[in-house]
């Protein structure tokens, strides 16, 4: 089992593993959160999707979606992997584990680690369906990009 809590893995999650990274004696709860690939969306058939990532920067902001849950929830612990590559319907994308002491707790930081990654992570993904193709702009659905895929530079990120 790996150590680090927050991955960019190119093979299926073990949701197990995942959850272990949490894992507490102080813990009472531990809430999972597992993203898969849907066949119908925006009443398009999904075939497949092709998930690319920006994977130094991708971690670096699973670690500040960390210390911000750390920040709202002190005793909260997060750990999250995304996959990239070629999925199917129904394959595993992400998994996010949150331990805490109350499960309240750990599922409001859940949720917020989720919609935080939809924000800020650069990660896309390239939707397959039955009738053509598209590059997703950014995980909310917001950016459209004009040349028709993403392009990933270290200057897009400030870094």
């Amino acid at each position: 089992m790996t150590t680090s809590l927050f991955e960019i893995i190119d093979k299926p999650i073990d949701v197990e593993e995942v959850r272990q990274k949490v894992t507490s004696r102080n813990a009472g709860a531990i809430t999972v959160f597992i993203g898969t690939v849907r066949e119908m969306t925006k009443e398009k058939k999904t075939l497949h999707l092709e998930y690319q990532a920006y994977p130094p920067m991708a971690i670096k902001m699973f670690e500040q979606i960390s210390k911000e849950i750390q920040e709202r929830w002190p005793e909260a612990k997060v750990a999250i992997t995304h996959r990239v590559g070629h999925l199917e319907i129904s394959d595993i994308a992400v998994v996010i584990a949150v331990s805490s002491p109350h499960r309240k707790m750990a599922y409001a930081a859940n949720e917020f680690a989720i919609d935080r990654i939809k924000q800020i992570v650069p990660i896309w993904k390239k939707e397959y369906w039955e009738d053509g193709t598209e590059w997703i702009g950014d995980q909310l659905e917001n950016v459209p990009y004009p040349k028709g895929n993403p392009t990933i530079s270290e200057e897009d990120f400030g870094d």
